[in-house]
């Protein structure tokens, strides 16, 4: 039995959702069909998410909201006009988004939730609406109902342990049932969306509570590729990996699938297969607990920018009893967190993300860190970009990193921070952001190019 998810731009369209009923035809184990809010159907539309933000900021500020009202709504009934179905469903939605609009605005932290969400869960209306008048057994299925129970945590919610055997109630149904992503219901019974990659999430906390066998994620793409097809043209397209590597590549920048996503299925061994809507015959890349294909030592190359590093050395750091919890008691207060933190004798540096860094709070910091830690030298290095080179196979493999900064070095990078992780799953470097494609380049040509 499989779960089975479609981002936006596999629903933007009557045609693209031809597609998705063939898919679900032809495998009859597809069971669960979790929906995102429809997409662009070109570079220059726009999505119904960023129409229903427009709306919220339009409500929240008293002004006319008919209009985008209108626009969302027609979305919607664009897509029916074109599928040729009846639009009795097309009532249902409307009065939904109407409805948004007499929601509290006062002392209602999940306002935007509310908005937000109803953009997958008048989609998965629509989808089941259209699954049923094409002849399959198929019910729209809301999260409440389902049981995906959340934190009180609006934008970031979190699955809660209830929630397991709650879903699992629904694991031998036979109808196909269209659950929209992106949100869950908290115990008092308000709307809590995830946070980015939410209809990713919801399809892993599903396919986890009714004990899937896998779990496919359909997106725009043959597969999760070795390399930012930006920068590189035309790259491999990965296989197989393990969480691990997944978790380590999505961390630093691989927009396939959020980190958070996998985490309901990993701790239920649930395998994950990325495919592609418009090529649903490719294999796609397959992501599980071991891999059963013997890879080259690395499996990908990622980067994120974004970093700043400060760098704080001091004679005879390692004696000085306490130092490391006054510089992160520093930072805590400061509402400050930390990426990663390699260390020498007598030097550590401290990788944060800039975003973080107001120039009120960059300037209290470095004072602080001036007069509580006595420092021998401060400072602080802008415009960083994180490159992680990552595979389980590095482990058994010498030279790995050898090779990394050979290439690195032969194309004139210069290494601001190197940091490998314990489990040599990962090596990291810290460069210059706008040296960051030209070290993609090279180290992609020194591991995957013969």
């Amino acid at each position: 039995m499989k779960v089975i998810k479609f981002g936006g731009s596999s629903l933007a369209s009557a045609t693209q959702l031809e597609k998705v009923l063939q898919i679900v035809k032809e495998d009859v184990s597809r069971k669960f069909v979790v929906v995102s809010a429809p997409g662009k159907r070109s570079s220059e539309d726009i999505k119904v998410t960023d129409l229903l933000i427009a709306y919220y900021n339009a409500y929240l500020n008293n002004e006319n909201t008919t209009e985008l009202i209108k626009k969302i709504v027609d979305r919607y009934e664009a897509i029916l006009d074109e599928l040729g179905i009846n639009k009795d469903v097309l009532n249902d939605i409307q009065q939904a988004i109407q409805q948004l609009a007499t929601l509290p605005k006062e002392d209602n932290p999940h306002l935007l939730d509310a908005f937000l969400a109803s953009g997958e869960d008048n989609n998965a209306k629509l989808v089941a609406s259209f699954f049923q008048q094409r002849g399959l057994n198929a019910r729209y299925k809301n999260p409440l109902d389902l049981g995906i129970i959340v934190s009180d945590e609006p934008g970031n919610a979190r699955i809660l342990p209830s929630s397991a055997s709650k879903i699992n109630q629904f694991k031998a149904t036979e109808e196909i049932l269209v659950i929209p992503g992106f949100f869950g219901f908290t115990e008092a019974g308000e709307i809590c969306t995830f946070s980015r990659g939410g209809s990713d999430i919801t399809g892993s906390i599903v396919a986890a509570g009714v004990e899937a066998d896998i779990y496919e994620n359909f997106t725009d793409v043959d597969g999760i590729f070795v390399a930012h097809p930006g920068i590189i043209q035309e790259p491999k397209t990965i296989k197989e990996l393990t969480y691990r590597e997944m978790r380590e590549l999505a961390y630093a920048g691989f927009a396939v699938l959020h980190d958070e996503a996998l985490m309901p299925a990993y701790r239920a061994s649930i395998p994950v297969v990325i495919k592609n809507t418009n090529n649903p015959n490719h294999p796609g890349t397959l992501i599980t607990t071991s891999r059963t294909i013997e890879h080259d030592p690395v499996v990908g190359i990622a980067s994120d920018q974004g970093f700043a590093s400060i760098y704080i050395s001091k004679y005879l750091m390692n004696r000085e009893l306490g130092f490391g919890r006054r510089l992160l008691q520093i930072l805590e207060e400061l509402g400050l967190s930390y990426e990663h933190m390699p260390s020498g004798i007598d030097d550590i540096s401290i990788i944060l993300r800039e975003r973080q860094l107001t120039i009120d709070i960059e300037e209290e910091l470095m004072q602080r860190l001036e007069h509580e830690l006595e420092p021998d030298e401060l400072r602080i290095t802008h415009g960083l970009s994180m490159l992680m080179v990552v595979g389980e196979g590095m482990r058994q493999r010498i030279g790995v990193m050898a090779d990394s900064t050979s290439a690195l070095a032969l194309n004139k990078i210069n290494l601001e921070m190197i940091n490998q992780g314990s489990s040599e799953v990962s090596i990291m470097f810290g460069i210059r952001e706008d040296q960051e494609k030209k070290a993609i380049q090279a180290l992609y040509q020194t591991f995957f190019e013969e």
